[in-house]
């Protein structure tokens, strides 16, 4: 579905958000993404007011571990997390089935200063230890590292990859646009976490979640899912109304790695998670908590409210 096909959605509005919300007032959702292309794409339509009745948005941008710390302290309204830290937050959060990172061929890598290293009790730097990134690199580890790796250090996303190449620490994990840029720092790839996923599950390749207050209501949530998926068909409508907005915060990518970056991470599990999407998911955080990872979660913890 198209915005200009789209009803108003704000006759669905939990009546107390309604009676509170204003396009500068205090009444705004508070939302906090990444300014990664895949989520400046997602919500450009609905951060400038281009979704008819969908609540105004308050947008804080955070790198993903700054947002998983967020939602461990309840301090937003919606969040773009990682779905590693569902476990920690489900009681005040749901999960919304649309608005996230799930794909194909789209994993996390481990990258080296040389070839074929072997990281037995090596320097590992990663983005956050509740990503899902990070659940993956040591399931993959678990699997291919009989040793262990060393010390695990947690650093910013944009500085690992300069970490790695100046011998700071022996291997870095990392994400998104990473995959199109790494050999700019003489870089190898060590490994695919999201291949050895795809390997041993068949299934997607969970990254990020959208979750949401459960606070706000069963109606409210659905009207956020619905212009959640709204926001991503418009851009899909309509590229190049995004760009100046992906642009902006890309942190001087290059254009073609920008829409190389949305191409992979903006797919049909962005608009619905699915089936496949929801399988994904538990089998991701089942088989952290078997590894002791993760806590387990309650039977019903990804329901989405109706």
């Amino acid at each position: 579905m198209s915005t200009d096909m789209n009803p108003d959605l704000s006759a669905d509005l939990n009546p107390d958000l309604n009676t509170r919300m204003s396009p500068d007032g205090p009444g705004e959702l508070r939302i906090a993404y990444s300014p990664c292309p895949n989520d400046t794409f997602v919500f450009d339509a609905w951060a400038h007011g281009r979704v008819p009745g969908a609540p105004a948005l308050d947008v804080t941008f955070a790198d993903i571990d700054i947002t998983n710390g967020m939602a461990e302290r309840g301090e937003f309204d919606v969040l773009k997390v990682s779905y590693a830290v569902l476990p920690y937050v489900l009681d005040e959060y749901a999960l919304l089935p649309c608005g996230g990172a799930l794909g194909r061929g789209c994993g996390p890598l481990v990258l080296t200063r040389e070839a074929g290293a072997d990281l037995t009790g090596r320097t590992v730097a990663v983005p956050s230890e509740r990503s899902t990134a990070y659940l993956l690199f040591r399931l993959w580890a678990a699997d291919t590292v009989p040793g262990g790796v060393g010390e695990v250090v947690v650093m910013p996303f944009h500085e690992i990859m300069p970490a790695v190449r100046d011998g700071k620490v022996d291997a870095g994990l990392v994400i998104h646009e990473a995959r199109f840029t790494y050999q700019n720092y003489g870089l190898h790839r060590l490994a695919d976490m999201g291949e050895h996923w795809e390997a041993t599950t068949g299934l997607p390749i969970p990254l990020g979640a959208i979750i949401a207050k459960r606070s706000l209501g069963a109606r409210t949530l659905e009207l956020l899912a619905r212009a959640a998926r709204t926001s991503v068909q418009a851009a899909w409508d309509d590229p190049e109304a995004s760009r100046a907005y992906v642009l902006e915060h890309a942190q001087e990518m290059d254009p073609g790695v920008a829409d190389q970056h949305i191409g992979l991470y903006v797919n049909e599990f962005t608009a619905d998670l699915g089936e496949d999407g929801y399988a994904a998911v538990r089998g991701l955080l089942t088989r952290a908590a078997a590894e002791g990872l993760v806590p387990p979660l309650g039977p019903n913890a990804l329901d989405f409210p109706r």
